[in-house]
């Protein structure tokens, strides 16, 4: 990773891509199985720092490199994602492998069977590592809150990756995946891909299977993908989309052919900067990054123009009213029955639950099940959820009304470079500001992507923040690619 003026582009070159895996496979220059286990070497020797896995599926991994080398052996035609190292946030489900979503609740619990999106990567003949380190249940803007302890950036090891999917991120920009997935529900994909400076991608709401994912909050919830480039996200989202019949939220619409796509003009296309997003509390040096990708899409052909928002004042209120309300539904499950921690001391079913309950859940996601129950009772449900709901509506309108005017818009991706390591965590309210524009498109529902932007001064990742409409992931991915190459 380069470091130097803010207008630099980091570097990818020393990373693998999944091209550069399938060339390798098919001129017999890369065996799968050597791939992986250099890999796990790797992991061995920075994972007690970086701290971005938390289980590693090694039988698993080798017996599907095995089986990707054999088909390559005998010049059969190889699958989309053969031999790629892939990582697993651990808030999704993976056969024979441990899913603790980041939370002391879980320890031990091993699911029976495959989240979809697992399923998907396996038969496109991915290579799964292991399971990467989270946020507790996905809840956290720094992956501090992991009760398996934070993970650091690879990029500055005294500076946060971004949460929830930290883990996730820094594997990435670590070498230690060529992808892998993470889940986003208020920011979780983009904020962590901007801080370690890869790409990290939203899909729309209902385009990827949520089956398999240990739920956070349901309705804003989602699954994509961690990569080096653009034209690596755009294949791993190939392979993810697409209807699911075991989630009824996925969504039958075609996929479009996220590849292909990449390679369409970009001339012509109207690129919008809503004013909201360059207000008070901008890094100058961000600033200046999305300046200079707008002049970039300028030259490039694109029409760039202004466009308001003017709900987005609200997002963040919004969203935390919501997505705890959702978390205190969700997490009812945990206590102590049937799976995960039972507190053992207890002597009456009631105690049991709480108990279990206080001894297994961290701060935070007490911290939220409490906001949520809170925003749902009785004398608070209308003045608090119902409002949020209606609110959330005018936002999303905000996005449809913008989208017509626009086919794409670019924004800041974080009002800051990362963090320090425990700059933030006794102040949950900076923290929940770090999402300021993340959480309006989470809520809206649209797709949204970060995509690496150069770095500050001091060498750190600047993220800028595509955002697409409902569904049209093509344009939004065809943006990112000219984004990249600035």
């Amino acid at each position: 990773m380069t470091t130097g003026a803010a207008t630099d582009k980091t570097t990818t070159t020393k990373r693998a891509t999944i091209r550069s895996v399938r060339m390798g496979l098919e001129s017999g220059t890369v065996q799968a199985a050597t791939l992986a286990a250099e890999h796990y070497d790797r992991i061995a020797l920075a994972n007690p720092e970086l701290n971005c896995y938390l289980a590693l599926s090694r039988d698993r991994a080798m017996a599907q490199a095995e089986q990707i080398d054999a088909l390559a052996a005998k010049g059969d035609p190889l699958p989309t994602l053969a031999g790629v190292p892939v990582g697993v946030k651990d808030v999704l489900a993976m056969r024979g492998a441990p899913a603790t979503a980041g939370s002391k609740i879980l320890e031990g619990y091993l699911p029976p069977y495959d989240a979809t999106v697992v399923a998907r990567l396996e038969a496109a003949g991915a290579v799964l590592l292991g399971k990467l380190n989270c946020d507790e249940f996905a809840m956290g803007s720094s992956n501090e809150n992991s009760a398996y302890g934070p993970v650091r950036n690879p990029v500055a090891l005294d500076r946060v990756p971004g949460g929830s999917s930290g883990g996730s991120a820094a594997a990435v920009a670590a070498d230690l995946a060529v992808a892998s997935l993470g889940t986003d529900t208020g920011g979780s994909i983009r904020q962590p891909a901007a801080f370690c400076g890869v790409v990290g991608v939203l899909p729309t709401y209902g385009r990827v299977s949520r089956y398999g994912l240990i739920a956070f909050a349901s309705s804003l919830d989602r699954v994509g993908p961690f990569a080096t480039d653009v034209r690596d996200a755009a294949t791993v989202l190939e392979v993810l989309a697409g209807e699911d019949a075991a989630d009824a939220t996925s969504s039958d619409r075609p996929v479009d052919g996220y590849v292909a796509a990449l390679d369409r003009p970009l001339a012509g296309l109207r690129v919008g900067v809503p004013d909201e997003y360059l207000g008070e509390g901008l890094d100058p040096e961000i600033r200046s990054a999305v300046e200079r990708v707008l002049d970039g899409l300028r030259a490039a052909g694109c029409e760039v123009k202004g466009v308001s928002l003017p709900h987005t004042r609200y997002a963040v209120p919004t969203y935390y009213v919501l997505a705890t309300a959702e978390a205190s539904s969700n997490l009812s499950r945990f206590d102590g029955v049937r799976f995960g921690l039972r507190a053992e001391q207890a002597k009456t079913l009631g105690t049991m639950f709480r108990e279990t309950r206080e001894e297994g859940f961290g701060a935070e996601v007490k911290r939220r099940i409490l906001l949520g129950t809170y925003v749902l009772s009785a004398g608070y449900y209308d003045a608090y959820y119902r409002k949020a709901q209606q609110v959330r509506t005018l936002i999303t309108r905000d996005f449809l009304e913008a989208f017509r005017e626009v086919d794409a818009m670019v924004t800041p991706m974080t009002p800051t470079p990362p963090f320090r390591l425990g700059e933030k965590v006794d102040d949950p309210v900076s923290m929940y500001l770090a999402d300021i524009y993340t959480v309006a498109a989470s809520l809206a529902g649209i797709c949204g992507m970060s995509v690496p932007a150069g770095v500050t001064a001091a060498g750190l990742p600047i993220g800028v923040q595509v955002l697409g409409r409902h569904f049209d992931e093509a344009t939004m991915l065809r943006v990112g690619l000219a984004v990249e190459g600035l």
